[in-house]
């Protein structure tokens, strides 16, 4: 793809975001919901193009948890709707006054919740992204450029072409939602370096993608990190709420950034703990990988190297490492982590508070999986991406997250002395 035919999609996006700004609160939201329709009333198109991904990606041999992001059905499609309508049904945030003040010389001066305008979307596989990206941008006020994986473009063009013709059905231009759909690297590129015209990009995916986009970037970047999460097993767990959470926290869906990949064990609990969820882990499919502690108790472990501890699986492998204390636990979360979920087990509340007061991450937990750091879970409705950095956004990022601000100073003829 040319340089110039970017240009040409960035300023489509551009017009189409001053109109979807000024369409007002209303129609914003008739446009999302237009949007939840479409999906529905079209689940059959997209279910076909999306097997048309899942078996070029079955002939290529793709690990089954990371087709498992790929692959949609009707229960899905159904949940990217249902996504969709209850960001719609947010409250608007444009316009929203932050602040408010008086000076001395009798300036008014208000903090004002304002669109970005045009924002780029580089991700990876799971198709729902579209659709969550697509319905936040837009009820948020702004335009999306949408760059998804290679893996997926059957999908992502089915879902497009769907959300498109329902924004135009409310009045809602159909360039505030635009596939950049061309394969070739350098279009991402393009993309990237389009300053002026893309005024936000935020990359979603494995290490390599966020960190060539830091990296290429001209325009700013909000990043997406891996998740390298941990879930601490303290002295004072209960150990039946220990297991379960574990077994949630790594299997219920292992291909996701908010899945553990390591547990650590205190030491004072790991003969009685160790031994069963082992166990558990292993007839569910889990290879685990021990340190020398851990393999004292269950000797067939696979031995865990120092590479193992920051590694993103994203799949059936658990690192597990016992540890003398909690804060030893925290020293090898603050260390190894990417500052992503990590979570505590134990009715130690003076532990508990400690840990999530210490631990540096986005979301810290207390006796609960780290599998709810999602924007959906946490009430937002669709979600963006999991922000790790701490500048501007954190942690799972909705609608107020895709927003900025301006300064509206209303005066009576004030000169500056």
């Amino acid at each position: 793809m040319e340089v110039t035919l970017v240009k040409e999609l960035a300023l489509r996006a551009k017009e189409a975001s001053g109109k979807v700004a000024a369409a007002g609160p209303e129609a914003r939201q008739k446009g999302v919901l237009a949007m939840a329709r479409g999906l529905e009333e079209h689940v059959s198109k997209i279910l076909a193009a999306n097997e048309e991904d899942v078996a070029a990606a079955r002939e290529r041999g793709v690990r089954p948890e990371l087709l498992d992001r790929l692959q949609l059905s009707e229960r899905r499609v159904a949940e990217m709707a249902e996504g969709l309508r209850q960001v719609a049904g947010l409250p608007d945030v444009i316009g929203e006054v932050l602040e408010a003040w008086q000076q001395k010389d009798g300036l008014w001066i208000e903090k004002v919740r304002v669109p970005f305008g045009v924002v780029g979307m580089v991700y990876e596989s799971r198709p729902n992204v579209t659709a969550d990206a697509a319905g936040l941008v837009v009820k948020a006020g702004s335009a999306a450029i949408l760059r998804g994986g290679s893996d997926a473009l059957h999908s992502n063009r089915a879902i497009v072409t769907v959300l498109r013709a329902s924004l135009e059905t409310e009045g809602i231009p159909a360039d505030a939602v635009i596939l950049l759909d061309d394969p070739d690297r350098r279009a991402v590129d393009e993309l990237l370096t389009a300053k002026g015209l893309v005024d936000l990009v935020i990359p979603r995916g494995g290490a390599g993608l966020i960190q060539h986009v830091v990296e290429t970037a001209t325009v700013p970047v909000i990043e997406t990190g891996v998740g390298n999460c941990h879930l601490y097993v303290d002295q004072a767990a209960d150990l039946d709420m220990a297991s379960a959470l574990t077994i949630n926290a790594k299997t219920q869906r292992p291909g996701v950034c908010n899945a553990i990949e390591t547990l650590l064990v205190h030491e004072a609990v790991a003969d009685a703990f160790l031994p069963g969820i082992v166990a558990s882990l292993r007839e569910r499919g889990v290879e685990v990988r021990g340190c020398p502690r851990t393999r004292d108790v269950v000797p067939d472990v696979v031995p865990a190297g120092e590479e193992d501890w920051a590694t993103e699986y994203l799949g059936l492998i658990l690192a597990v490492r016992v540890v003398p204390d909690l804060p030893s636990a925290i020293e090898h979360i603050n260390r190894y982590g990417t500052h992503h979920s990590e979570s505590i087990v134990t009715e130690d509340k003076e532990a508990a508070e400690r840990f999530l007061r210490e631990v540096d991450a986005a979301a810290v937990y207390h006796n609960a999986s780290t599998r709810f750091t999602d924007g959906f879970q946490f009430g937002f409705g669709a979600e963006i991406g999991i922000s790790t950095q701490k500048l501007h956004a954190r942690g799972p990022m909705g609608l107020k997250e895709l927003t900025t601000y301006k300064y509206v100073i209303r005066g009576r003829g004030q000169v500056r002395p």
